[in-house]
């Protein structure tokens, strides 16, 4: 695509951390002010229901920064990163003559070569696995999760600020006088948890008023066996008081609209510097947030909430105000990332579909459908999202499936596995998974993966030491129970 001077476009891509898709301005939420997504929404091109490759961190992201399936990249978990089989597109966009600039958080692997020239650049889950993420099957406990359904205030500014200023630096500063078209990645990290809002947006959302989660006993009482584990494991399957429910909710949205005003300022920097004409400007999240309902918190599930996420594209030569219906996915995006930039699009790209013809209305390949998949902590199977139309299957590798019309049933009440009315759906869900992926085969590699990940951990320790390592996330019992099955 060129602008219309006839160059390729610079391109500034923005990544927060796990913001919902719901929790924005311009996605009709009653409460969340995100006037900077507004705007950039009114000005460029919404899809209204785009899906994270993997709902939480180094996945997601893996996903995200080479257009994979995280499977593909061995990557399934917070402790298995992308093992660099397949290259970033920062390297395919600098070989096909961007320079690609990067800042704040990929969550990638230090060992392997990203293709941007870095400041500050975090891979923190390279170094830092989390453990918790290795022992699955049957579920442990993380120790510290119930204490984080809670909010407050701060009064210095979220470490975003400065990573937004990097780029404002960049863009004032050096990008100008550049002779190629250049891309700049600003990895934020709001809003993920803990819920701890700048004074001035906790005043914004005055707790007491806040919302609460919509949580019906009926669907607790038949809550999917995997997610009732995975509420244990979190240890938020007790009754959490009301009033944190609501603290942590306007910590969030709080947190969301500080995220909000640092895209602005990358936005107006643009705009001040005559730049925006000629700029691609994406903004999206690596993966969701729960935010209490259907009783669960954080991320690490299929719902909506955790899956589902914002995606907004504005820039020369696309439309403006528009906003497109059919499920997409991270690997899409970055499909159309290549296609912007003129990169080589290899056979191993078939994942993604470039999102161009969609957005000007042309023959497209896409297939409608869209894929998502979790093997994260918590979780004591693999999982797996198929989204088509107005409907979202979820299999469970050796559990029962769950069958959903979100457009129907948008709070996800409603499984319609045995509807005899959906059986017809059901089936073409169940074909396209089976004829995408191995679902059983991902499940086993996962769970070998991150076995391996424990023997290397374990390799050297005593069961005292290896225990002593586990017990910060796990606690002093669970820590030297699983530390005496690993070690013998």
């Amino acid at each position: 695509m060129a602008t219309a001077s006839g160059s390729r476009p610079n391109i500034i891509f923005i990544c927060s951390d796990q913001h919902a898709f719901r929790y924005t301005g311009y996605a009709g939420h009653p409460i969340v002010k995100t006037p900077n997504m507004d705007r950039i929404a009114e000005n460029g091109v919404t899809f209204n229901n785009t899906y994270c490759g993997s709902p939480v961190c180094t996945p997601g992201r893996a996903c995200l920064m080479t257009g994979m399936y995280p499977s593909d990249v061995g990557s399934y978990c917070n402790s298995t990163v992308w093992d660099g089989s397949h290259p970033t597109w920062g390297v395919r966009l600098s070989n096909a003559g961007y320079d690609c600039r990067a800042t704040g958080k990929f969550d990638l692997h230090d060992d392997f070569e990203r293709g941007f020239k870095e400041i500050n650049v975090s891979n923190g889950h390279c170094t830092r696995p989390d453990i918790t993420s290795l022992f699955r099957s049957p579920p442990c406990y993380r120790i510290g999760e119930r204490t984080g359904v809670d909010g407050r205030p701060r009064d210095e500014r979220h470490r975003d600020a400065q990573k937004t200023q990097v780029a404002l630096d960049f863009i004032q500063n050096e990008s100008g006088d550049l002779d190629t078209p250049w891309l700049f990645w600003l990895g934020l990290s709001q809003p993920h948890p803990k819920f701890v809002a700048l004074q001035k947006y906790w005043d914004m959302y005055p707790a007491k008023e806040m919302d609460l989660p919509d949580i019906r006993q009926d669907d607790l009482e038949n809550l999917h066996l995997v997610y009732q584990g995975l509420r244990h494991f979190k240890r938020i399957a007790t009754h959490i008081p009301e009033d944190r429910v609501r603290r942590a909710r306007a910590g969030y949205y709080g947190m969301i609209t500080e995220l909000d005003e640092y895209i602005g300022q990358v936005w107006d920097e643009l705009e001040k510097t005559g730049q925006l004409e000629n700029t691609i400007f994406i903004y999206t999240s690596d993966h969701g947030e729960s935010l209490g309902e259907h009783g669960l918190w954080y991320k690490n599930n299929l719902y909506e909430n955790a899956a589902h996420i914002p995606l907004v594209i504005s820039g020369p030569g696309l439309p403006q105000g528009v906003s497109i219906d059919t499920p997409v996915a991270h690997v899409d995006l970055i499909a159309m990332l290549l296609d912007l930039a003129g990169a080589e699009i290899t056979p191993e790209l078939h994942r993604g579909h470039s999102l161009l013809p969609l957005i000007d209305g042309s023959d497209s390949d896409h297939p409608g459908w869209t894929y998502t998949e979790s093997h994260s902590e918590g979780n004591c199977t693999g999982s797996f999202l198929i989204r088509k139309g107005d409907w979202k299957y979820m299999h469970f590798t050796w559990y029962d499936d769950l069958l959903f019309n979100v457009k129907e049933d948008p709070g996800e009440f409603n499984n319609r596995v045995d509807d005899p009315d959906a059986q017809d759906v059901l089936q073409e869900m169940r074909s396209i998974l089976n004829g995408l992926v191995d679902t059983e085969q991902i499940t086993r590699d996962a769970f070998d993966a991150q076995e391996r990940v424990v023997q290397r951990i374990a390799e050297g320790k005593t069961e005292e030491e290896f225990a002593a390592y586990l017990e910060g996330r796990l606690g002093p019992g669970l820590a030297r129970v699983l530390a005496s099955r690993v070690i013998r």
